[in-house]
């Protein structure tokens, strides 16, 4: 048996830019998904996927999609979340050309699926590490996120980047530009995340900007002035410079309502928790529903968004700084 866990992550900026080669900073956070692999005598596959915060439902499946349950939510974004967990295992069974090995997986994850916080991404990565370890495979960090970026790609249909599975698997703050990735410095920022108990599909948001940014030269501009808003940021980031980059946070949400990727509970959260004094405040991730991230070291955000009719949950996230490791069967 072979245990991993990887973390979560949210944008301080550039999320949906990044698609187009603009640079963006996520920050891994120490919320994380956790997979646990063990090889079976027969050739069959069964997973347990438990906790995934699908509107509180666990899920257990195994053989062909036919046979998968239909559970209370969007049955779209319980598939998408199983093709990550297939296509996990299925990379991790290539790479130790064993491709008929049968697997017990169980996956659990303290991360909202679809939410904004890069659950996909640390079940991928996670899952690879897990299962490569238990048939005899190591890989390092970098691997990892290479491998599971692959999975993504896949499964977004070519919509991927590689921000969410290289912050996972790497831990701490990146940039990411293209196919460049790097960590770097970063402060223990004062997180903040503020949670709808929705989802947003990011391969139908993704390819919304895109069909957006082709139509209308403004929307292209738009994603160049998020790139650039980035490298701003980067500096301010480098400097310390809290004040700085809430307020950058700030402009980045506005940029993302301009594309079309925000909503009615992801923007109420944000004008709660600015309302309250937090530095700035955004959503994260794909959008559409699902998670803001703002920064506040005091507790007047995480209560001002308790009182928030439209946030299910909010809670502090520490940064992580390790990405994936090994955990205790």
């Amino acid at each position: 048996m072979a245990v991993s866990s990887a973390p979560g992550k949210v944008y301080l900026f550039g999320e949906h830019a990044v698609v187009y080669g603009e640079p963006a900073v996520p920050c891994a956070i120490e919320r994380r998904a956790r997979v646990e692999a063990t090889r079976r005598s027969d050739s069959r596959v069964r997973v347990h996927a438990h906790d995934l915060y699908l509107n509180g439902f666990s899920v257990e499946y195994a053989g062909p999609a036919d046979d998968r349950p239909t559970v209370a939510t969007d049955q779209s974004v319980l598939d998408l979340g199983m093709r990550y967990i297939d296509g996990a295992i299925d990379r991790a069974r290539d790479l130790a050309d064993q491709p008929e090995v049968g697997l017990d997986v169980t996956v659990e994850s303290d991360l909202p699926l679809g939410a904004g916080l890069g659950s996909s991404a640390a079940v991928v990565v996670a899952g690879i590490d897990a299962t490569a370890r238990e048939l005899g495979v190591e890989l390092s960090s970098k691997e990892v996120a290479n491998h599971a970026y692959r999975v993504e790609h896949e499964v977004q249909d070519g919509e991927a980047s590689r921000a969410d599975t290289f912050c996972s698997a790497t831990g701490g703050a990146a940039k990411v530009e293209g196919d460049d990735c790097e960590t770097i410095d970063a402060p223990n920022l004062p997180f903040v995340v503020g949670y709808d108990g929705g989802t947003g599909n990011t391969g139908e948001l993704v390819a919304g900007v895109r069909a957006l940014r082709e139509e209308y030269d403004f929307a292209a501009d738009t994603v160049g002035a998020i790139g650039d808003l980035v490298r701003r940021g980067e500096r301010a980031l480098d400097a310390g410079d809290v004040d700085e980059l809430g307020r950058l946070m700030d402009v980045n949400h506005g940029l993302l309502s301009a594309l079309g990727v925000s909503s009615r509970s992801l923007d109420a959260m944000v004008w709660a928790a600015r309302e309250a004094g937090a530095r700035g405040a955004k959503l994260t991730g794909s959008g559409g529903g699902g998670c803001i991230v703002a920064l506040d070291e005091t507790e007047d955000t995480p209560t001002a968004l308790g009182y928030t009719p439209e946030c299910e949950r909010a809670f502090r996230a520490e940064l992580d700084t390790e990405g994936v490791r090994q955990e205790d069967g």
